[in-house]
């Protein structure tokens, strides 16, 4: 039985996002349940997501019934909290049934054990977001945001999204502020003997690395993202491969996508 990872979706509310959010749910319907074990979401799902006690954004609506019908097939699902998605609790939880990670995720694969991150805060430059993430995820805090009308909550988020994106992001993603503090991190993880393997997301590069640890070589994955370059990552038989999905091709078990690398 296999498992997927991937990340960094952003999923966005209609109009927004629409040919990502397409191929996203090309690729959720796509997934044979008899064949895949687990699901693991790395943080950024959404673009945007906070719980209400009672609201949830309908413009989401498809890709969460996807995640509930996997559930229902005996598909188990893992999410791990990203920037984008901090908030992600009761609703995910209690309604789609997934198993949520604030921090990390430790799970074994095989004879290994893995540890799955998103990777937001590892950056040491990045001290103004640990800041902001520290006060965004008090509980004074989200319960001032709950007063907020759901619709103006998105219209800000998304006008704070499309202004970090347009400034921050590196014409080549290869290059970003992020890609090296990651990869540092997931390597001393593995030379420290913590993981055989360490997943990540964040830096929006997808990469297969191999580093020495204790026990024989560990290895190092980024699943990449959607907005870019539709990766994932599928673990099976004890091996790990990074996976590129074609929305072109017909509705099947994601099983057939096209290959990169294997480890």
């Amino acid at each position: 039985m296999k498992t997927l990872v991937f990340s960094d979706v952003h999923l966005k509310v209609p109009p927004d996002g629409e040919e990502v959010r397409r191929v996203f749910l090309r690729f959720l319907r796509g997934i044979d349940p008899t064949s895949v074990e687990r699901l693991v979401v790395l943080g950024d799902l959404f673009d945007f997501w906070f719980e209400y006690r009672h609201v949830i954004f309908s413009g989401y609506f498809d890709v969460l019934r996807c995640f509930a019908d996997l559930r229902d097939k005996g598909v188990r699902l893992y999410f791990v909290c990203g920037n984008h998605d901090l908030w992600a609790g009761r609703f995910l939880r209690e309604q789609l049934g997934f198993e949520i990670a604030r921090d990390r995720l430790v799970l074994s694969l095989g004879n290994h054990k893995a540890i799955f991150l998103h990777g937001d805060g590892v950056n040491p430059r990045d001290i103004g977001y640990r800041v902001y993430k520290r006060i965004a995820t008090l509980p004074i805090v989200i319960g001032a945001f709950r007063l907020l009308h759901p619709d103006w909550a998105m219209g800000i988020a998304r006008w704070v999204s499309h202004g970090s994106r347009t400034l921050f992001q590196p014409e080549d993603i290869s290059k970003g502020p992020e890609v090296e503090p990651i990869r540092t991190l997931a390597r001393t993880l593995i030379i420290e003997g913590e993981a055989d393997w360490v997943f990540c997301g964040h830096s929006h590069y997808p990469v297969i690395e191999t580093f020495p640890g204790p026990s024989g070589p560990g290895t190092y994955v980024n699943t990449g993202d959607w907005l870019y370059h539709r990766s994932y990552v599928e673990y099976s038989d004890g091996a790990v491969t990074l996976r590129y999905f074609d929305s072109t091709a017909p509705i099947e078990p994601v099983t057939s996508a096209e290959t990169q690398e294997t480890v």
